[in-house]
């Protein structure tokens, strides 16, 4: 089995650590820096929302160009696997915070 490397990776404001495939990097780090340049647009658009809408909106956006392309999504089912634990990671963080 092929080693993971671990990695920081930042959405929005925050940080993740990540373990991921040497051969992933160049592809997870250049869809961040799309996913960080899309949160701005919508800041710059949407002005007055949080952070979890600006994210929403992203993944949204997302999900619809891959449709759109009539593309297979980028994302394997580790990867998929590894966004859903980040994703209750989020939602536990949001609601201790509310």
């Amino acid at each position: 089995m092929e080693e993971l490397i671990p990695i920081n990776v930042v959405i929005g404001d925050r940080t993740y650590r990540i373990r991921i495939s040497p051969d992933d990097e160049e592809v997870v780090r250049k869809t961040l820096k799309l996913i960080n340049d899309k949160i701005i647009e919508f800041k710059t658009n949407f002005a007055g929302k949080d952070m979890q809408d600006y994210v929403a909106m992203v993944i949204l956006w997302y999900a619809t160009q891959q449709k759109a392309a009539g593309n297979q999504p980028l994302i394997d089912h580790e990867s998929e696997q590894q966004l859903s634990a980040m994703e209750k990671l989020l939602d536990k963080i949001l609601t201790a915070e509310a």
